[in-house]
């Protein structure tokens, strides 16, 4: 991005007194034509969204913003009669201040730097500020006025101060107007596909957006040269908190997200830790149910040891008491073949 071109004009006119009036000795207020209005919010509105841009393109701050301020173009008495007042203009390769004030109006007779860009608001049907008459010959009085006639504001900018560009703007119709500087007169430029115009020295567009009130109105306002909207420092901090608050509730969300995904291994990890107690516990029934049946069949075999020992036990006292008789009887047939009575012994 280049910066615009500072090309010293030759603006002063021939005999001028030798001790020439600066910017703190010339009026800065008119009821007509020279207002310095600082609180006009178009005006504010184009120098708060492209000075950042401007810093950019000068980073020593060589530059200055007029808004409704008088540009004195040429030393005439009265000094009203060679001033112009746009609404808006902006001068590279000056300083912002001059000794250290804030200028009260821009001496072009001094700087011998011209505008790059001017604006005007057209406050009618635009017919002061498409002007193109020259400065009267005499002291002739405007019959409307009663003010001494002046040269026209576009012949002004076009053939005395020679601004490459001119911009006429009417927030009352929503119509806007650029004239380019080419071969020493103004060119009026075409809106591109984005109904802007574009300024390619500073890779700067300018155009019209409505905003939001009912019925919308107009305003004048910059695009870079990618059709990106430049952005006043109230937009920018709201843009800043939209953003801060979109990544506030971006962190709220990926928390929560984080928590939910907490949540649910803790509750996974609970399921699986009372599945595997349930398994343990199932296991522990059926090792105990398999131990009782074991306990039971030990038991019933026991039973079974024990009721077979008892006839066993049984079958041997039989046994024995069948011997017993046995060998009685054996005695008693012995006994009688001795001639032994055995019921007598």
């Amino acid at each position: 991005m280049s910066q615009p071109s500072t090309t010293t004009q030759n603006v002063t006119p021939p005999r001028e007194p030798f001790n020439l009036p600066d910017h703190t000795q010339l009026p800065d207020s008119d009821d007509d034509f020279v207002k310095n209005f600082q609180e006009h919010p178009q005006s504010i509105i184009l120098t708060t969204s492209i000075e950042p841009l401007l810093k950019k393109i000068h980073p020593n701050g060589d530059y200055c913003i007029g808004q409704d301020s008088g540009i004195y173009w040429r030393f005439t008495e009265p000094p009203e009669k060679g001033v112009e007042a746009p609404d808006w203009f902006y001068v590279p390769g000056v300083p912002s201040r001059l000794n250290g004030q804030l200028r009260r109006s821009y001496v072009l007779w001094k700087e011998k730097v011209p505008p790059f860009i001017v604006i005007e608001f057209a406050s009618k049907n635009g017919k002061e500020e498409k002007d193109s008459s020259p400065p009267p010959e005499g002291d002739e009085i405007d019959p409307e006025t009663g003010k001494p006639k002046k040269a026209g504001k576009f012949w002004v900018y076009e053939q005395a101060v020679k601004i490459p560009y001119y911009a006429i703007f009417n927030g009352f119709k929503g119509t806007l107007e650029v004239y380019h500087l080419e071969r020493k007169r103004y060119k009026e430029i075409k809106a591109n596909r984005r109904g802007h115009y574009a300024i390619p020295e500073m890779g700067i567009e300018l155009g019209i957006l409505y905003d939001n009130q009912k019925p919308p109105t107009p305003w004048l306002r910059w695009w870079d040269n990618r059709g990106n909207l430049l952005l006043t420092g109230n937009e920018l901090a709201e843009q800043a908190e939209v953003i801060a608050i979109r990544e506030r509730l971006a962190k709220e969300r990926a928390e929560t997200i984080a928590s939910q995904e907490r949540l649910s291994r803790e509750r996974a990890e609970t399921i699986a830790s009372q599945e595997r107690l349930a398994r343990e516990q199932a296991e522990t029934i059926a090792s105990q149910e398999r131990l009782a049946k074991e306990q039971e069949r030990e038991a019933k075999e026991r039973a079974e040891t024990i009721a077979s020992q008892e006839r066993l036990a049984k079958e041997q006292e039989r046994q024995q008491k069948e011997q017993e008789r046995q060998q009685k009887e054996k005695l008693a047939a012995y006994l009688r073949s001795l001639g032994i009575d055995p019921e007598k012994i």
